[in-house]
């Protein structure tokens, strides 16, 4: 990967990004608009720093979304009631800035 595509991504990664943002204008509001403070509370708390993960976690997020809509059941019936407690754990196992600085922080302090 080269520096530019490591700034701004590669035109594959924007092509998937475009298409996920479309389905979401395609979703009813409730979940359009739950899906939108999802993505402001992932982008503030969550650092993500791979696109796979990001990928893998939006995806899931609109296939969950798409297929609660179309059962017609609430937002919170599919994220729980705490929808904090079910972005951290959707992820838990992504890397995320937080992730790397406290790998980079306990690896400087074992270094002495």
């Amino acid at each position: 990967m080269n520096i530019f595509e490591k700034i701004i991504g590669s035109f594959d990664d924007k092509r998937e990004w475009k298409a996920m943002k479309a389905r979401v204008k395609d979703l009813p509001s409730e979940y359009r608009n739950a899906y939108k403070a999802i993505e402001k509370y992932l982008s503030a708390c969550g650092g993500l720093t791979d696109w796979k993960d990001i990928s893998r976690i939006f995806g899931s997020i609109l296939d969950l979304f798409e297929e609660g809509a179309a059962q017609g059941r609430k937002v919170t019936e599919l994220t729980g009631e705490n929808v904090a407690d079910f972005c951290d754990e959707l992820m838990k196992d992504a890397n995320t800035w937080t992730n790397k600085y406290r790998t980079k922080l306990n690896d400087t302090i074992h270094r002495g």
